[in-house]
């Protein structure tokens, strides 16, 4: 039985990356169809991408796939040849190339199952998620961001919706793409008369998003294909003006992709404009937000004075102070108001 699991650290896999000469392609694609055995499957396609050195994340279910990896410049090619022979669902699979990407978003491959690709929390046996909405291409964007009869909504986290989305979008109050979906119903009912347009990074959350709120009633429904990053490199394909503002935040090293040069969101430790994740250098913390240059300075990338504190104690030190406090939440969140319980750090006004 081959080994199908990589038995070499993450510091040694990272400097191989590293070491490459050849470029990297950044790439995300999705597909919902039916697996049977998602489990075979993840084996299968992990030998086969293994063969192409791909690198990334991918997660498969019986609702279908889900992945952000990169690949070989010169393998881009037999990469999208391999997908489309892989399972007649993927034939002609769209493959969302990154926008600003030096190619190092990602140094192994891992593969999991998992009950969905999407944790949506959906539970009714008649909901159809292949009864989507409506797909817009850029100029159809443009089009509805004109149309005063058209709603706007941004089916991502708070931080990915702070530092960048498109005009006049709306912003879903919720933590979770599941806490989001009732919310979405919720905030829209007053407005089942308008065209509800949903998107979100590369289209997989926005279009499952879409059957949601058709399945819910909702007749006039569309969502973005292939989402932010097919949109950008589209409308500035088609010489269209671009009008998704600020940067799109990205689920691997990078952290984000600049749309525009516009920085609408602020440091979150003494509000200067700025518009750049990390995570605290703490591995007690790891906490994600936004910092700037001065603060990283200051703080020496971490979150908080306790965490930058504790980084200079001794790892048993560090052990010792971890066990005696729960693990908080992971992101800087603004949606529930709360303090972290963790960093001490308070939501902005």
């Amino acid at each position: 039985m081959p080994v199908l699991h990589n038995r070499i650290s993450n510091e040694e896999l990272k400097a191989r990356m590293l070491a490459e000469s050849e470029p990297r392609i950044t790439i995300s694609f999705y597909k919902y169809f039916t697996i049977d055995d998602p489990k075979a499957t993840r084996d299968a396609l992990y030998q086969a991408l293994t063969a192409l050195k791909v690198f990334g994340r991918v997660y498969l279910a019986h609702e279908g796939i889900n992945a952000q990896i990169s690949v070989p410049q010169s393998r881009v090619e037999s990469l999208r040849q391999t997908l489309y022979g892989f399972h007649p669902a993927l034939d002609g699979l769209r493959l969302n190339i990154a926008l600003d990407d030096d190619g190092k978003s990602f140094w192994v491959l891992r593969m999991k199952v998992r009950e969905r690709i999407v944790a949506d929390g959906i539970e009714d046996p008649n909901f159809d998620p292949s009864n989507v909405g409506e797909y817009l291409t850029a100029d159809g964007v443009n089009a509805m961001l004109d149309d005063p009869d058209a709603l706007f909504i941004d089916m991502r986290n708070h931080y990915e919706y702070e530092v960048g989305h498109f005009e006049r979008a709306l912003e879903i109050p919720a933590d979770t793409f599941r806490e989001q979906l009732p919310k979405a119903v919720e905030m829209m009912e007053p407005h089942r008369e308008k065209k509800i347009v949903m998107y979100c990074t590369g289209g997989i959350r926005c279009e499952k998003a879409s059957a949601w709120m058709r399945h819910n009633g909702f007749k006039q429904v569309y969502h973005i294909e292939g989402g932010i990053i097919e949109y950008a490199r589209r409308a500035r394909e088609q010489g269209l003006p671009v009008r998704f503002v600020g940067k799109n935040f990205v689920f691997d090293e990078r952290l984000g992709e600049r749309i525009t040069e516009d920085v609408i969101a602020h440091c979150h430790q003494c509000g200067t404009p700025c518009d750049s994740h990390t995570n605290c250098k703490n591995d007690g913390c790891h906490l994600l937000f936004i910092q700037c240059p001065r603060c990283a300075e200051q703080y020496q990338g971490c979150c908080s004075e306790l965490c930058r504190d504790e980084l200079q104690l001794s790892p048993e030190e560090q052990r010792q102070r971890r066990a005696k406090r729960e693990n908080g939440m992971k992101i800087f969140n603004k949606s529930r108001g709360r303090l972290n319980t963790l960093t001490g750090i308070p939501d902005p006004d």
